[in-house]
């Protein structure tokens, strides 16, 4: 089973485990890719993907972290490199949303949303990097963001999102700087969203752009 996961191309999907995630991992699997399926809390659903992944023929693998932990964060890619040999792929699907009403709103919900949404997805994506920068094929990083207008109790959650594209296209320019194979963006999810398959698909096609412009 080894050498067998570790000759195919290799994703890792932060939130796997339902909606776009759990689609992107699908659409990834069918694609040829090794998939590791992100979750947090919900590591039934995870192992159940998994399985169902493997079942059709794709090594599959559930991890768990939750993503306010860098210590977790880190180990987590470091799992998914040493089982697959290798990360191509890195899409952050994962989001805290938690609304709450702004006269009830504490600092610290500001905070536990900007670890999460943002500085997990770094934490993440920097220790992937990592490794792509030893592959000769480089790899590929991208993140959802939210680009909808924000509801009246979304000010945590939104503010969050607002700082993902700025975080992804600086992070690609500093991957560019130190392996051009290397590369980072953001999507942005319109309002209203779309379906599951549907932004999965519009993902993968964000993914093979990067690819298509590394040298």
């Amino acid at each position: 089973m080894g050498s067998t996961m570790r000759s195919s191309p290799a994703a890792l999907v932060l939130g796997g485990t339902r909606g776009a995630g759990a689609a992107l991992a699908r659409a990834l699997a069918a694609r040829g890719h090794a998939v590791a399926i992100h979750c947090h809390a919900s590591l039934r659903e995870a192992r159940d993907l998994a399985e169902e992944l493997t079942a059709a023929g794709t090594p599959a693998l559930a991890v768990t972290a939750n993503l306010r932990e860098e210590g977790a964060s880190r180990t987590l890619v470091h799992r998914v490199a040493d089982t697959f040999g290798r990360i191509d792929v890195v899409a952050a699907c994962a989001r805290l949303r938690r609304p709450g009403r702004l006269e009830e709103l504490a600092s610290l919900e500001l905070t536990a949303h900007h670890e999460v949404n943002v500085v997990g997805t770094f934490v993440v994506a920097q220790e992937a990097a990592a490794v792509m920068f030893r592959q000769a094929t480089g790899g590929v990083i991208a993140a959802l963001a939210d680009g909808g207008v924000p509801g009246p109790d979304d000010l945590p959650y939104a503010a969050s999102q607002a700082a993902i594209p700025a975080l992804m296209r600086s992070f690609d320019a500093a991957c560019a700087a130190r392996n051009p194979r290397v590369r980072a963006a953001c999507l942005l999810v319109p309002s209203p969203p779309p379906p599951p398959a549907d932004l999965a698909g519009l993902l993968i096609a964000r993914i093979d752009e990067l690819r298509a412009v590394a040298p």
